[in-house]
């Protein structure tokens, strides 16, 4: 379970909410002892349940039976106490602001022990091992690019979609654009779970959840544009979740 620093920023969860995502954060903060002290701080009124140092250093902070306050205003799939069904698990890294950098060897393994043994204790699908930015597009950007989320998946946590095949280059849909084509996308991505209308207008909303959805599953280009290769993945992850729905059924 890590090294104990309990935390007093938390709440019960909700009767009959099921504890079925876990949700990855970065801190963007300096240093793990600046994290820490927010994370601890009544004033500031944040938490997560655990609190990963880049040396491997696992902190419990807040019992899983509790309720953290990690998530914010957020959305997956129709629900929006996101902390009430949620592990929430802060990294420590300076983030995008303050000097974005490798999560350290250490670190990452540890992420991937720490999230096994969740997974393991909880019913949490596929679908719902998720970055703070995939439930807060627009607002959040973290974990970010730079999070080995592939090697979650290889080892039984999360989704990562074998790579699609080279589409046609020509489709290029950016804000402004509208029609059938960026409805699709915008299904496929609904679908998946982030909290998009489907309108078929690539709108600011739009391109804010393609970003999202970029950073945790197309990092090495993030652009906020639908091209074959995004909309091949969208779909991609929509079949790999359902999937994973009918086998567990």
């Amino acid at each position: 379970m890590g090294r104990q620093r309990p935390s007093n920023n938390f709440d019960a969860r909700p009767p009959g909410t099921a504890l079925d995502m876990l949700v990855l954060h970065y801190t963007g903060m300096r240093t793990a002892k600046a994290a820490l002290a927010r994370l601890c701080d009544p004033a500031a009124a944040v938490s997560a349940h655990y609190l990963v140092a880049e040396d491997g250093a696992v902190h419990a902070l807040v019992p899983e039976a509790m309720r953290a306050w990690h998530a914010g205003v957020a959305s997956w799939r129709g629900w929006t106490d996101i902390n009430a069904r949620s592990i929430g698990v802060e990294i420590v890294n300076p983030g995008h602001e303050l000097g974005y950098r490798d999560f350290a060897e250490a670190q990452m393994a540890a992420v991937v022990a720490l999230s096994r043994e969740i997974v393991g204790r909880h019913p949490i699908p596929a679908r719902h091992v998720l970055g703070h930015s995939d439930v807060a597009p627009g607002r959040k950007a973290d974990p970010g690019e730079r999070f080995d989320w592939a090697r979650l998946a290889a080892a039984g946590v999360g989704l990562w979609p074998a790579r699609p095949v080279k589409g046609e280059m020509g489709m290029r849909l950016a804000p402004g654009d509208a029609g059938v084509a960026v409805a699709e996308v915008q299904r496929a991505l609904a679908d998946f779970g982030y909290a998009l209308p489907c309108h078929g207008r690539f709108d600011a909303a739009t391109e804010a959840v393609v970003v999202a959805f970029q950073r945790h599953f197309r990092p090495a280009r993030i652009d906020g544009v639908i091209d074959p290769e995004t909309a091949q993945l969208a779909h991609l992850v929509v079949a790999a979740a359902e999937a994973e729905d009918v086998a567990t059924r």
